[in-house]
């Protein structure tokens, strides 16, 4: 197979979180873990920072990356989902793993994949930790892709685990309470391995320390960072919180032996999008109109960025807006502004919300506007229509701005 027929294989014959839910949702690790075996177990060749929480764990993993890489080490960086190429998952000092590399390693292990069920989730996890180990990468940052307990990356032994905090998101999976979510989450903390928590609420607290003390694992809680601050590339304004809890992370890193100077802290912030080419955190397409896209797609992350929204001048604001079928509409659509044009419509996946279904609950909570064939055909309409003294905001759902991207 060459890549396009690999990928396609990949996304159309196995379960996958992204575009199927709960049918790609494992309930234990045995699989990653035989797998790892099979490939004779190349999470143990690198030294790793696992990195997971509810909002701010994409945006964490890649300023980390991007210290790190300013400090001088060779950087291994996996986060998911993808914007537009699947090789943005996996990368080694910001470059992209080679076409060559994907299309080897599953054609190298196709059979075990199919004789074993492996899911989409598990054999990228795979390809990365085998891409890093044969790379002699000096440090991976691995970011969680749902939860934490069961995440299929969960089988490194990290140097230290972060949790950026915790919101209500997929509760299908993680449970329908912040404590449960928190317990979920907690499952990175592995035994006398520091772990630091971003932002924290009582109930997730409660757990964090609760865990860390059982695991005789010593907790840093990053709101309480008293260092030096910086400032970074990434303007959201949600990008604070992530920078103390970075700087927190960073700071236990040269406690334990890393060399880091400022300088380089300083510089891997600010060189975020040149050095690992994070796309769509409060991502500025264009000025007039200007045009801003988020992947923030839960309360707690669209708090943030609607507050941010907020702060805007413009004529008028136009919002390109669409969910996947899981989102409480209830406690999201209350968040954005009412006095918007808005464009519905349904992201390209299966789990996708229809857009006319979207409209008709939007006009619960009086966001009015006409829904649409395509994310492509919205977003024109919403350029033809805005002036440039207008603003157009394209989000509600990661894959909503994979499409304009």
């Amino acid at each position: 197979m060459n890549y396009r027929e690999t990928l396609n294989w990949m996304f159309a014959q196995l379960p996958m979180y992204q575009r199927q839910g709960a049918s790609a949702y494992k309930i234990d690790l045995q699989n990653t873990i035989q797998l790892a075996a099979y490939l004779k177990n190349p999470e143990n060749a690198f030294k790793s920072i696992h990195v997971g929480g509810t909002n701010g764990k994409g945006s964490v993993s890649h300023m980390l990356a991007s210290v790190m890489q300013e400090a001088g080490y060779k950087v291994g960086l996996y986060t998911s989902p993808h914007l537009k190429d699947f090789r943005e998952r996996i990368r080694v000092n910001g470059e992209k793993v080679p076409k060559a590399y994907v299309v080897d390693f599953i054609a190298s292990h196709q059979r075990y994949f199919e004789t074993n069920q492996l899911s989409f989730f598990e054999m990228t996890v795979g390809m990365a930790f085998q891409y890093f180990a044969t790379s002699e990468v000096d440090i991976a940052i691995i970011e969680v892709g749902l939860g934490g307990r069961l995440d299929s990356t969960n089988i490194i032994t990290p140097e230290i685990s972060v949790i950026t905090n915790i919101g209500l998101d997929h509760t299908r999976f993680l449970g329908d309470t912040i404590s449960k979510i928190a317990k979920e989450k907690a499952g990175i903390i592995k035994k006398n391995i520091p772990v630091v928590v971003g932002k924290t609420i009582k109930d997730a607290e409660e757990v964090f320390i609760e865990t860390s003390r059982k695991l005789h694992s010593r907790l840093y809680i990053a709101e309480d960072f008293e260092g030096e601050t910086y400032t970074s590339d990434l303007k959201g304004d949600y990008q604070k919180e992530n920078i103390k809890t970075v700087l927190q992370t960073v700071d236990v890193m040269k406690s334990v032996g890393w060399e880091i100077s400022d300088k380089s802290i300083k510089e891997g912030l600010l060189q975020v999008r040149k050095n690992t080419h994070l796309l769509g955190r409060w991502h500025i397409l264009q000025e007039e109109p200007k045009v801003i896209c988020d992947t923030a797609h839960n309360e707690d992350g669209l708090l943030f960025v609607m507050k941010q929204l907020s702060d805007e001048k413009y004529d008028r604001l136009h919002i390109v807006l669409g969910v996947v079928d899981d989102k409480d509409l209830d406690t999201i659509l209350p968040l954005f502004p009412m006095h918007a044009q808005y464009y519905f419509v349904k992201p390209d996946i299966l789990r996708g919300l229809d857009a006319e279904k979207l409209k008709k609950k939007a006009v619960e909570f009086n966001l009015v506007g006409k829904k649409y064939d395509s994310v492509t055909d919205a977003y024109e309409s919403a350029l033809q229509q805005a002036t440039s003294n207008d603003v157009v905001y394209v989000g509600g759902s990661t894959f909503v701005v994979a499409e304009i991207l």
